[in-house]
């Protein structure tokens, strides 16, 4: 096998590579299918619903904490008020409890309960219905100070939020030192805004940190998502530039050459009917779909690598082996059946004669290998040539052997030197020849 021509005629069956579902580049393909329509956040979805619960698991223990003292007080409250402001409160608390379990609702929830909370404490001293004024003790509602700044964290904007866990903890400081409130000294109903302000403070610190975190994440995913597709899609283009050049080289232009260099009829024969299969091949191209996930036997791959060469007057030696239950995706097929063609081919056109000007011996060897798939091995005693000195313009080794294979997983390996001959190991998937049974 010599060193390949600009041009080496491949009068093989018309076929297009298409790498199927079980193929190496489905997984790009599904991903940049995916990648095309808009993802929602997750991380941010994530965390959101992770603190909403929190809060919702902590408003319950605070209202189940708050009820002794909200029976205690109600005796304390105008008739009917009472009531309503107790069915208000849990109520709002409860609907943003439930809205945590079902994943919906949650900000509006927690909104309406914060609001009504600042409307509670607002109204506390005309609810009041004591003989003195005098309320015996703190509010009830100091409870649930902490459950509403947090509520308010989960569901106002930021600068919203803070204002209200400013807000609220003032409010109860100042009803806490009126006679409806407890009676409390400055300094305690300062000290127990102050508390709430820090509880609220911290809560909502912490929350707009996971926001801007997991924020990051999902921009990071986002960015990530659109880099991996702008690669996929140049893979692609790099892909379907193998498939086009491969049938340029193996078809149009091999039959262009071919019917040039006709100087029998037997050469004009062969080059007319190249002709033929290279249109076949042009107007398949486009109507084959472009994922193919039916198997192969590997007994049909090798009669076809048989059929081809017994197209030729020179002898080949075939050494296979029997491999009923191998079976290949039809992409990999195509592609190994393709650059054996092209190898075979090359064989022909270019051995020459032996190193002692003998008969070239030529055999193809077709094996399974240990990695549940099969070496192809195409050999000759020729002239040989050396691999790293073929023009990079030329392409029957690089894209209709190399390239092609490497697109369907394979891979192939090129021993060749001058005046020592020539094989081209074609495995499939890939692996290293010693895997090769």
């Amino acid at each position: 096998m010599g060193a390949p021509s600009p041009a080496e005629v491949l009068p093989v069956r018309s076929f297009r590579l298409s790498p199927g579902r079980n193929g190496p580049d489905q997984l790009g393909a599904d991903l940049l299918n995916e990648s095309k329509q808009p993802r929602k956040p997750i991380s941010r979805a994530q965390i959101e619903r992770v603190v909403s619960r929190a809060v919702g698991g902590v408003g319950l223990i605070f209202a189940l904490q708050t009820y002794p003292a909200m029976l205690s007080q109600l005796d304390s409250l105008k008739p009917g008020l009472g009531i309503t402001l107790t069915v208000a409160m849990y109520g709002g608390l409860g609907l943003a409890i439930i809205a945590t379990l079902v994943k919906r609702f949650i900000r509006v929830t927690s909104g309406v309960f914060a609001v009504l909370y600042l409307a509670a404490l607002l109204a506390w001293p005309a609810l009041l219905n004591t003989p003195d004024g005098v309320l015996d003790g703190k509010s009830w509602l100091w409870y649930l100070c902490t459950v509403a700044t947090a509520c308010a964290a989960v569901s106002f904007p930021l600068w919203w939020a803070m204002i209200y866990t400013l807000l609220a903890p003032i409010a109860y400081g100042v009803v806490r030192v009126l006679p409806a409130g407890g009676g409390a000294e400055p300094l305690l109903g300062a000290l127990d805004a102050f508390y709430a302000i820090l509880l609220g403070q911290v809560v909502l610190i912490i929350i707009t940190m996971l926001r801007q975190a997991t924020a990051a994440v999902d921009t990071a995913q986002v960015n990530a998502l659109s880099t991996y597709s702008s690669a996929v899609r140049q893979h692609a283009t790099e892909v379907e530039r193998v498939q086009v050049d491969s049938i340029v080289h193996d078809s149009v232009l091999a039959a262009l050459l071919s019917a040039a260099a006709a100087g029998t009829p037997k050469a004009a024969q062969l080059a007319a009917t190249m002709a033929q299969e290279a249109m076949v091949r042009l107007s398949e191209a486009s109507s084959i779909p472009a994922a193919d996930d039916n198997m192969v036997p590997f007994s049909d791959l090798k009669g076809r690598i048989r059929t081809l060469a017994n197209r030729f007057d020179e002898p080949i030696e075939f050494i296979d082996c029997d491999a009923e239950d191998l079976s290949l995706p039809a992409y990999a097929s195509e592609a190994l059946y393709a650059a054996s063609a092209q190898a075979i081919v090359n064989s022909i056109q270019h051995a020459g004669a032996g190193a002692r000007g003998d008969a070239v011996a030529r055999s193809v060897r077709m094996n399974i290998n240990l990695l549940g798939g099969c070496v192809i091995e195409v050999a000759d005693s020729g002239v040989g040539f050396d691999p790293a000195a073929v023009p990079s313009e030329r392409l029957g080794l690089r894209i209709s052997i190399r390239e092609r294979v490497a697109t369907a997983g394979g891979v192939v390996q090129v021993q060749s030197g001058p005046g020592r001959g020539t094989s081209i190991l074609i495995e499939w998937p890939l692996g290293e020849p010693g895997d090769a049974a």
